[in-house]
Order: C-alpha cells, then structure tokens, then sequence
C-alpha cells in the first residue's frame, strides 16, 4: 500500500474545504496521507448561465477523467454534479453523512423572504430555485449569476438585495452567519443530491483505500441519495433542471418529495411517495415510482 493516497478536487474554497474534511477522516480511518490535487473542470473555466452549458458533468468530468487515468485515487464531488447516467470504470464508494439539505437566503438586514420589497433583487443561478422563487414572489426579480460563495455575497454589497446559496456549502466554509432564512420544504425544495457529498474512485483502486471510504459510508444518506437521483434519471433532468427533490428516513418510512417547476414559476407539480423497505434498490424504484407519477401529471412539459 502507498503510503499516501491522491484525492482530486476542484479549486474553489468550498471543493477544496470539503475536499480536505473527507482527507482528514480518511486519514485518521485509514492511517495513511491524503495529498490533494487541484483539477480545473469546465464548469470552473466556462461563463454564461450554468443551463447553457451543454449539459450536466461539467463539474466532474475532469476529475473522472484524471481517476480513470490513474493521476489520482479518488475524487470528492458535491453530490448533485453528479450525472446519474453509470460512470464506467468508476465506483461510488462513500456517500458520508449528509450535511444540512436546504437553501438559504442571504439578504441585506438579514431580511426573510417575505420581507423583501417587491421588485427586490435576488441572484441565483440555479434554474430550480429561481422557478421556486418565481413562484413563492412573482413580484421579485430573479438575476442570473456565477462565481463561487464569497463572489455571490459581495454582489450584497453592490447589485442585489439577496442571494440563494446552499446551507450546507456555506456551513462548510464558516460563512452561516450569512443565513438570514432556511427554506422550508413548502416553499423551496433542495436539488437532488443537495447537502451530500460523494467520493468516487476507480474500480480498480486498492483494497486499503476502498475499505477506508466504505467506513465513511452513511447508509441512510446514501439511501436518500439514490431515491432522489433515481427520480431525476426517470425524469430524464439534468442538474441544472428546475426539478427539486428530498427523501428523508421517517421512522420506518423512507419518504421522498419532490416538484418539477415551469421556468416563470406559473406552474409547479407536487408529489411524495414512501417506501418501508431499506435497500438500494426499494430506494431506486422509489424514485422511479414518483417519477410517474409526476410525468403523468405533466412534468415533461416543464422540463
């Protein structure tokens, strides 16, 4: 065994922090070193709106395709870049425990949603939260933007009135204080996948370092993970479609809710369904099974 294991991970301050979390568990598991290797993706080195993109993996695939090349051992992602189409030659190997799944408002004045004024700013570019926003507050104007967290905050200071941002992205780098709202699931429900992370390996990685990420492993996360993923696959959306999903383990129950949104937020569909059964595939069929049920309802026409 190597006595030091390479995890790539892309250079933002957010990809580089949750990069060297999944490092440091690994190491204090596994007994070994964790060098991280900075990788540049499309997504890091492309402009203009995140749907204009040509299509979903523009996060990962550099880093797939340096694992595949055997330049690193492992990867660390943000979930919900993740394609769901099967990445050949790679595994899924950790799925750690998810962080917090929902979106945050900033705003000046840490004001709330409602309390914003009509016709208030509020940047985001994500296609999902701005067709739920649209649809919570017709009366705001939603502007499209990039650029990592600090970027998107400091437009507080010059153009808008409010970003929306992951709560999870943003607990991971120290800036919760930013937080003026979480969004209740009623109002903005999470992209698949939101909140978790996945460490992906090739399937001919070493023995040590697979048993290592398999400790990581958070069976209920990676239950959830796979319902929601599963719905988005059947509904044929990338990761930059206004579809916005949740499963959450209720007692017995593995619960999944998700809503497919018009892009002007005139239309939502709404559905849940839940299953008693605590395996991958139940999760999987899951997905699949409220995926019909809100394609017979009309979300194609959305998507």
């Amino acid at each position: 065994m190597p006595e030091t294991f390479t995890l790539g991970t892309r250079g933002s301050t957010l990809a580089r922090t949750q990069s060297q979390q999944v490092a440091d568990q690994l190491t204090a598991i596994g007994g070994f070193d964790v060098e991280l290797v900075q990788i540049r993706t499309d997504g890091d080195v492309l402009t203009g709106p995140l749907s204009q993109m040509g299509g979903t993996g523009v996060f990962v695939t550099a880093l797939r395709e340096a694992l595949l090349r055997g330049e690193i051992d492992f990867a660390v992602h943000s979930l919900k870049d993740l394609p769901t189409a099967p990445a050949p030659g790679l595994l899924l190997a950790a799925v750690p425990a998810r962080a917090e799944v929902r979106d945050a408002l900033c705003a000046r004045s840490h004001r709330t949603l409602a309390e914003l004024a009509p016709g208030a700013k509020i940047g985001t570019g994500s296609p999902r939260r701005a067709a739920q926003l649209r649809a919570a507050r017709s009366d705001l104007e939603v502007v499209d933007i990039r650029g990592n967290v600090d970027t998107r905050l400091a437009r507080l200071e010059n153009d808008l009135d409010a970003v929306v941002l992951a709560a999870a992205g943003l607990a991971r780098i120290g800036r919760s204080s930013a937080v003026s709202e979480l969004f209740e699931d009623s109002v903005m429900l999470p992209a698949p996948g939101q909140g978790a992370l996945a460490v992906e390996i090739a399937a001919t990685a070493p023995e040590p370092l697979k048993a290592a990420l398999a400790a990581l492993d958070d069976p209920d996360s990676r239950l959830a993970v796979t319902a929601e993923r599963a719905l988005l696959a059947r509904l044929e959306a990338g990761c930059s479609a206004p579809v916005g999903a949740l499963a959450q383990r209720r007692g017995s129950l593995l619960r999944l809710e998700a809503c497919v949104a018009s892009a002007d937020g005139t239309r939502v569909i709404r559905g849940a369904k839940a299953t008693d059964a605590f395996t991958e595939v139940a999760a999987t069929l899951l997905g699949i099974e409220l995926a019909e049920e809100l394609l017979a309802d009309g979300a194609a026409e959305l998507i």
